[in-house]
């Protein structure tokens, strides 16, 4: 499967976006620790003891040093492309037991086949461009039976934002976000066993829009298309921007900032059925795919 990238994400801007945020990060980064914290919950109904966990897109460690904490005896890998917020990623757990920092593209992971129990990934994948790969990597480096666990952003992500610009120009104002759907059929294709996706919304408010410009900015996460506008905005089509996202304000007087947030966990399955088809070689795993509640995994594992 592949899927056609209309829009796709500049990585180059992207990593030095990142880079720059790494130091004012962690000062606004609320609402990614809030989905790291429900996706760690999660793993709370996952009966698993992993020896080695990559945190894929790590950013400055915060689940790095949770997962520590949460797996004592567990080897901590965070992996980012931005060299800055490892910087920050090594500086969490403890003296002696820190997590090993590895810059590296989630597309291309620098790590070999079946060397790790369990990914875990938080809202980094929106960053990727081509889905196929980034599930292609995860089943690679995972041992069998092993645990990915991952948050992305939906469609639904900066939908205020993307609706106010659409009447200003016809110009690219945020990167796009995939379809929960297209990204379990990624799982699926990639050859994942029981798959499980849902979605929730959140919510953050501002006083002003240039709040939220400031926040993004912080975070690095910036618009990175490739069909956005190059050079600098003028000031008209920013104050038409910001009047054209005040239809957007709440009975409380804040200007909303919705998130459609995508959770997915899968396990590499302990054999990959090999069937034939048409005269090709193709893989077979049985899933059910858009199954809204934690089921037990292989093995047991539940």
């Amino acid at each position: 499967m592949t899927v056609q990238q209309d829009n796709p994400v500049d990585k180059h801007k992207v990593r030095r976006a990142f880079s720059k945020a790494a130091s004012s990060y962690d000062q606004v980064a609320v609402l990614q620790r809030e989905i790291g914290e429900r996706m760690l919950e999660r793993l709370d109904y996952i009966r698993c003891e992993p020896q080695v966990i990559l945190d894929a897109g790590a950013g400055t460690g915060y689940c790095s040093d949770c997962l520590l904490k949460r797996y004592k005896k567990a080897r901590v890998i965070s992996l980012d492309f931005a060299l800055p917020m490892l910087h920050q990623a090594g500086r969490q757990g403890r003296w002696l037991r820190r997590p090993s920092c590895v810059c590296g593209d989630i597309e291309q992971l620098p790590l070999a086949d079946q060397s790790v129990d369990m990914v875990f990934s938080n809202v980094a994948i929106q960053w990727c461009n081509q889905l196929e790969n980034v599930f292609s990597e995860f089943l690679r480096v995972l041992k069998p039976e092993g645990l990915l666990m991952f948050s992305t952003f939906g469609v639904d992500t900066l939908k205020e934002l993307r609706q106010a610009w659409s009447e200003i120009d016809g110009y690219s104002h945020t990167s796009d976000f995939k379809d929960m759907h297209d990204i379990g059929d990624a799982m699926v294709h990639a050859r994942f066993a029981d798959p499980v996706i849902d979605a929730e919304r959140m919510t953050l408010t501002y006083q002003q829009v240039s709040d939220l410009f400031k926040d993004l900015k912080m975070l690095g996460a910036q618009n990175a298309s490739a069909n956005r506008q190059r050079g600098m905005m003028g000031k008209g089509r920013w104050s038409a921007m910001q009047q054209a996202y005040e239809k957007h304000r709440d009975a409380d007087g804040r200007l909303p900032a919705s998130y459609e947030v995508v959770y997915g966990h899968a396990w590499r399955p302990q054999k990959l059925k090999m069937v034939q088809s048409s005269g090709a070689e193709e893989y077979q795993v049985p899933v059910d795919l858009l199954r809204q509640s934690v089921r037990k995994g292989p093995a047991g594992k539940s």
